[in-house]
């Protein structure tokens, strides 16, 4: 049998014995390397697990956790497998329409504007925010916090830098998510690449956090989190949850993804929503 069939006949194993080697190598990932994906959504991990071994060729989990174990460079790249890097500039376009018309007459009553990205990846949703927030007369009065625990999405994040052609479709989605400009006036190209305006980086801040383990960001207006929850299991969804509730001041907007919801969680009460369709909700003053 090859090593493709092999990896093949893992997903066939019974559930108890593929989730029992599972959590054993997600221990080991904690413990040797302080990253906690224990919490993460099974289907989520095995997915990713699964991948890892078939582009490295490993017959079973037990050589994958031994090569973690013993090969400090690949642990790496398995501890950024688990991570979620899928977006894009202006992703649900319905979205920031709803954020424009419900949002934004909100944050124009104050004086101060600190917004949270959590789980940010590579940041093109950051600036999609970033121009949204231009283009309505906020930005000068904006601080936003991008932050995720992977490094290497923060520096090019930081950066900036993306692939050109990727563009065509962010423009596509900026003018359905109710332009008042032309994108092109956002970004230069050069060569295969789209580098964002200084203008719009300079109220960014870039940090590592992590949801899973690390504190709140107090007294913050806005928290944006689109679709990072779908990819942890209910009890850590419960755990981010209160971790955001005590980081929004009262009256503070909270922005999920189109899968996502309060619903179930012990903060639900703690809201309003501003937009149920686009998962937009408001804290409550009583809280």
């Amino acid at each position: 049998m090859d090593s493709s069939k092999k990896i093949d006949a893992i997903l066939e194993a019974e559930t108890s014995t593929l989730d029992y080697l599972t959590e054993s190598l997600l221990s080991v990932v904690f413990e040797k390397y302080g990253y906690d994906f224990r919490n993460y959504s099974k289907a989520h991990v095995k997915r990713r697990l699964l991948n890892r071994m078939r582009l490295s060729k490993l017959e079973s989990i037990s050589m994958l956790q031994h090569q973690i174990m013993h090969d400090s460079s690949f642990a790496i790249q398995f501890i950024k497998d688990l991570s979620i890097s899928v977006t894009e500039m202006f992703r649900d376009p319905d979205f920031y329409l709803a954020f424009r018309d419900r949002v934004v007459p909100i944050l124009k009553t104050w004086p101060y504007i600190k917004i949270w990205h959590a789980g940010c990846s590579t940041g093109e949703e950051v600036y999609s925010m970033a121009i949204l927030l231009k283009e309505e007369g906020l930005y000068n009065r904006v601080q936003i916090y991008a932050t995720d625990f992977n490094n290497d999405s923060i520096k090019q994040g930081k950066e900036g830098i993306y692939s050109v052609e990727n563009i065509k479709k962010y423009a596509r989605n900026y003018q359905a998510s109710g332009a008042k400009g032309t994108f092109s006036d956002y970004y230069h190209a050069q060569y295969d690449s789209a580098i964002m305006a200084p203008s719009l980086k300079k109220n960014i801040v870039w940090a590592n956090h992590n949801l899973v383990t690390d504190a709140d960001f107090t007294e913050t207006q806005v928290i944006v989190c689109r679709n990072v929850l779908i990819y942890f299991n209910k009890e850590l969804q419960n755990k981010v949850h209160h971790l955001f509730n005590s980081s929004l001041v009262k009256g503070g907007l909270l922005c999920l993804g189109d899968k996502e919801s309060l619903q179930f969680t012990d903060c639900s009460h703690n809201y309003e929503a501003l937009s149920k369709k686009h998962k937009i909700f408001k804290k409550l003053y009583l809280q």
